[in-house]
Order: C-alpha cells, then structure tokens, then sequence
C-alpha cells in the first residue's frame, strides 16, 4: 500500500512493507513510474542542481579559504622579515655601539696608563732631583760648615797668637810693674832716710 502527503514541496512517501513471498508486478512499477515518475525526476533534478551549487558553493569557499590563507601567509612572513630585519639591524647596532664602547673603554684605559706611566715617571724624576738637590744642598752646606771650621780655626789660632803675644807683655809688664814698685820701695826708703 502507497500513501503521499505533501509537506514544504517535500513529498513524503511511505511504503507498506511487500510481502515476501510475491514479487510486485510489473504493471505495479509502470503505475508508480507513471503517478510518481515526474516528481522523483523532479526532485532528482533539484537533487544533483543541489548537489552541484553544494559542491560550487564548497570549492568557492575552499578557494577563498586557500586564497585568504596564502594571503595570510605572505603578510605573516613579511611581517617576520620585516622583523628579523629590524632584529638584524639592532643587532648590528647594538654590536657596532658595543665594539665603539669598547674601544673608547680601551682608549681611555691606555690613557689612563699612560697618564700612570707619565705620573709615575714625572715623580721619579721629581724624587731623584729632589735627592740631588738634597745632596747638592748638604754638600755645600758641608763646605760651608768646613769653611766656618777653617775660618773659625784660623782666627781661634789668630787669638791664641795674639793671646801669647798680649801673654809675653803681660809678664814684661808685671816684670815692669815688679821693677817699679821695688824702685818706688826704694825709693821710699831713701826719702824716709832722708827724713830721719
């Protein structure tokens, strides 16, 4: 038994289950060909015409999908070039400002060491001419010192000559002064005689 309702242009079909043991007629499949046969190819058409815009619509999407991708993609490894090129770049910055900052740190280091060099030499030679100058000074002030000890030696034995000298007329003047008080005593003695 066949039974055809219609429901949203959608025809539904439900089939009594055939009987086992006979199978349907011939005629049976030229009735339903006839009573059905324009729909189903109707809705076979509208099947496969479904089918292909499904299938149209599906390479439509995968095509925009693959295009927006490869789009994506070159965007994406611009960007990361762009990026590793600006990488690159501060890299090579960052190195050459480095390799500068080190070599004015040697400069300055070198400079410093030589400046060192130059210090240490200046007073070296500031000690060793202030030691020659200290030796310089000592050595004449010895040799004024043994001049003064020369100087002061010869009038000491100036003044001890002199001394001697002013000794001898000492003794001559107390030989003098001796004789003249002995004369004045005798004369004394005369001049009491003379009295008496």
């Amino acid at each position: 038994m066949t039974k055809t309702t219609m429901t949203d242009n959608r025809h539904e079909i439900e089939v009594a289950p055939a009987e086992p043991a006979e199978p349907p007629p011939e005629s049976l499949d030229k009735v339903r060909d006839i009573l059905f046969g324009g729909q189903m190819r109707a809705v076979e058409s509208r099947l496969q015409g479904l089918e292909a815009r499904l299938l149209q619509a599906q390479e439509n999407l995968r095509a925009e999908f693959t295009r927006q991708i490869d789009t994506l993609d070159g965007v994406l490894q611009k960007e990361v070039q762009a990026l590793t090129e600006r990488l690159t770049a501060e890299r090579t910055k960052r190195t050459e400002e480095l390799k500068a900052l080190a070599s004015e740190l040697r400069d300055v280091l070198r400079e410093h060491e030589q400046r060192h060099l130059k210090l240490e030499a200046t007073m070296g030679t500031a000690d060793a001419e202030l030691r020659e100058g200290i030796l310089q000074h000592s050595k004449a002030v010895a040799a004024d010192l043994a001049r003064l000890t020369e100087r002061f030696t010869t009038e000491l034995a100036r003044a001890e000559t002199a001394l001697q000298n002013d000794k001898a007329s000492r003794s001559s003047l107390a030989a003098l002064f001796s004789e003249l008080s002995s004369r004045l005593s005798g004369q004394g003695g005369d001049a009491g005689a003379k009295a008496g």
